[in-house]
């Protein structure tokens, strides 16, 4: 049997809206602009090296530039609380880590609500370890 120890996932903001569209995109397809997606860790960390050979991936496949923007600190949270304040429209994406589903226990109060404001996208990786 198996442990499971670290998943890292790639979620969007808005999880109540994630699959609105923007009326102004009408009958453009998605992406019709540059995607950014947020690491709220350091580069060179595990996110870091999950995400950055998927970039260009996601590119080729989707046909438009992929940013990684870092913002770090808190945890996690700032890079976080930016994309849950980010429109709704899935072009501002987030690489989580288990310390997502950790800080509410350890936080008072969190900016965001790591339910209601984030829908998942896609697992990028998880690390399962033999018990």
């Amino acid at each position: 049997m198996r442990a499971l120890i670290a998943v890292i996932v790639l979620v969007l903001a808005g999880a109540r809206v994630a699959c609105a569209q923007d009326p102004s995109s009408a009958g453009q397809g998605y992406p019709a602009k540059p995607v950014r997606i947020i690491v709220p860790f350091t580069a060179g960390g595990p996110n870091d090296l999950v995400v950055r050979p998927v970039a260009p991936k996601l590119q080729e496949l989707v046909g438009q530039p992929i940013v990684i923007d870092y913002r770090a600190g808190a945890n996690g949270i700032i890079g976080s609380e930016l994309v849950a304040r980010s429109p709704p429209d899935g072009y501002t994406l987030l690489v989580i880590s288990s310390s997502f589903t950790i800080n509410p226990s350890t936080q008072a109060k969190l900016p965001f609500d790591p339910i209601r404001d984030f829908a998942a996208v896609s697992s990028l990786a998880a690390k399962l370890t033999p018990q």
